[in-house]
């Protein structure tokens, strides 16, 4: 395994934001990442808590907005605004790849917030992005929440969420992830051992041809009578098996 698959750095990225679409205006007031190295949590985290703005002033979140993440309008007015953590946030994040849930609606806000400041890249230039809501998809043929996936994998219970907080939900979303995509992790795709200089994962591997031969196991009569049997129900049903279509 090279040197850089092993140092491959995750961040597990969740935002809390005033409302749903940035471009009426937006913002984000909670920013959470926990950092993975081989798939292990690092104890790294980044949070902050931003005072969100327009027009130069404070903005007053609904209470519905509220009831989901929990952060006040009060709580949040002496907190730092965008502009005085972007560097520090892009600095922990910048060279890995993003791991988020739903990851058009944080980078979207993200791209937001960067675009106000002059100077800073996209998140597309800083970092790579993983959706798990598209890996879910793929999973399960339909995206997933993450309170969902939480229950699916047994995760639920390793958090509390009371409310829905940005570093709480990205804690919750590593131990997701990890599971997740457990079996990707355990495939072994190389030839041979997968350790020899120059071996090419996608090599083709070729059997031996000296190997020996492999048994062949008959079914027994009464095996042969009972799926004939089958057969002639699926018949009388007026269906047929997928070999004779």
């Amino acid at each position: 395994m090279s040197e850089e698959l092993q140092e491959h750095r995750l961040i597990i990225l969740d935002t809390e934001t005033t409302g749903i679409n940035p471009r009426e205006g937006h913002r984000i007031v909670e920013i959470g990442c926990v950092e993975m190295i081989n798939r292990q949590l690092t104890g790294r985290t980044y949070h902050a808590y931003i005072k969100p703005m327009q027009n130069g002033m404070q903005m007053v979140m609904e209470q519905e907005v509220i009831n989901i993440h929990g952060l006040t309008d009060e709580f949040l007015r002496d907190k730092p605004q965008f502009n005085q953590v972007a560097r520090e946030f892009i600095d922990f994040i910048k060279g890995a790849e993003l791991v988020i849930h739903n990851a058009k609606f944080d980078v979207g806000f993200m791209n937001h917030e960067f675009s106000m400041i002059n100077g800073l890249p996209m998140t597309e230039e800083i970092c790579t992005i993983t959706d798990t809501l598209q890996v879910a998809k793929d999973e399960f043929g339909s995206p997933k929440t993450l309170d969902y996936l939480a229950r699916f994998y047994k995760v639920d219970k390793l958090i509390d969420r009371t409310y829905h907080g940005a570093l709480i939900d990205a804690q919750l979303l590593a131990f997701v992830y990890v599971e997740m995509t457990r079996k990707q992790s355990a495939l072994d795709l190389t030839a041979g051992d997968g350790h020899k200089e120059g071996t090419d994962a996608n090599a083709i591997r070729r059997l031996d041809e000296v190997r020996s031969k492999l048994k062949v196991i008959y079914a027994t009569a009464d095996e042969e009578i009972a799926h004939q049997k089958r057969l002639a129900i699926l018949a009388e049903k007026g269906s047929e098996p997928l070999w004779q279509n």
